[in-house]
């Protein structure tokens, strides 16, 4: 029996090895998304989270990522570039044309998508197609995983949902912004997002854990990103570092307009300057600081390297 507990156990630690990219393995960052992940319109007024984690880690960064995206137009039709009509595309398009070459085995693909599938003028509100729930939305954001598989990639890390409900636009601390002045129901939205987000995550991540073993030779990570921002939260004092008191429901940008206002006017604005920037948790009403953006970085790339993967579950 013993030969056979000692191969059991070599077996298990093969199995547990193999579970995720090894240290060093990574040396290329491709990203898709939405506001939150853009490097050229960038959310956070400053720079972008995937420009750090490139930094922190030494990776060629390669963004994808662009403002207003949801993940599929013919799910939440938007004026703007979603992952499945326009993203995913332009990647297909540069590597056939050779524009774009990469090794991989060492390259990992990142995706945070759904705030714009979940809010305001989509299934918050009944904007998206008809018929469409947040199964269809998330099922949408998995298949990007199995796209870009078929397409050779083999190392992801999936982001899920923040605790938008935390946001100023789906809080019932509401006031009328740029991207909300209509009258509104506050504590209704803010249940209904938390909702839709806890939800969306769960069914993310049981897809995913499904999803994995048919994707062989391929390691694929679950980044816990409500987890992540609801400890920042609860925590702020491990995470925020400016000068100003630490603020977890303020925004460093704050437009305030009229009830009903047209959203293309300017608004009423304050902003926060200088290093009190950092003590923030949020840039306006509904994208993160460049603080939080700075720990977002931080804890990806930490996952990627192998240094810390306290947010990260990785599934194969």
């Amino acid at each position: 029996m013993l030969p056979l507990s000692l191969a059991l156990l070599a077996a298990s630690l093969v199995t547990a090895a193999s579970v995720g990219p090894s240290p060093g393995q990574i040396k290329s960052l491709v990203t898709f998304g939405d506001s939150y992940t853009d490097v050229v319109s960038v959310g956070d007024g400053g720079v972008a989270w995937p420009v750090y984690a490139a930094g922190y880690g030494h990776f060629a960064l390669h963004p994808f990522a662009r403002s207003g995206a949801t993940c599929s137009n013919n799910l939440t039709n938007r004026p703007f570039p979603s992952v499945f009509e326009s993203q995913l595309p332009l990647f297909l398009q540069e590597k056939a044309n050779g524009s774009l070459k990469l090794n991989e085995e060492e390259t990992i693909f990142t995706l945070w998508i759904g705030t714009n599938d979940v809010g305001a003028n989509a299934l918050l509100t009944g904007g998206q197609t008809p018929g469409v729930t947040i199964v269809d939305t998330v099922s949408c954001a998995v298949n990007w995983v199995k796209t870009l598989y078929n397409a050779g990639a083999r190392n992801f890390l999936f982001q899920n949902m923040i605790p938008l409900e935390q946001t100023i636009l789906y809080s019932p601390r509401f006031y009328p912004n740029r991207f909300w002045t209509a009258e509104r129901n506050s504590t209704e939205w803010s249940l209904c997002m938390n909702e839709l987000t806890n939800s969306g995550n769960e069914i993310a991540k049981l897809m995913l854990q499904q999803l994995a073993p048919t994707l062989r030779g391929a390691h694929l990570g679950l980044f816990d990103s409500h987890a992540l921002f609801t400890d920042i939260l609860q925590h702020p004092q491990l995470y925020l570092n400016g000068t100003a008191p630490l603020n977890t429901t303020g925004v460093i940008h704050s437009c305030v307009f009229e009830l009903n206002e047209s959203t293309s006017d300017p608004g009423v604005c304050t902003d926060v300057t200088g290093t009190d920037r950092d003590s923030f948790l949020w840039f306006d009403e509904l994208h993160p600081s460049e603080q939080a953006d700075r720990v977002v970085a931080r804890q990806i790339t930490n996952s990627i390297l192998r240094l810390s993967d306290k947010w990260t579950t990785w599934l194969s």
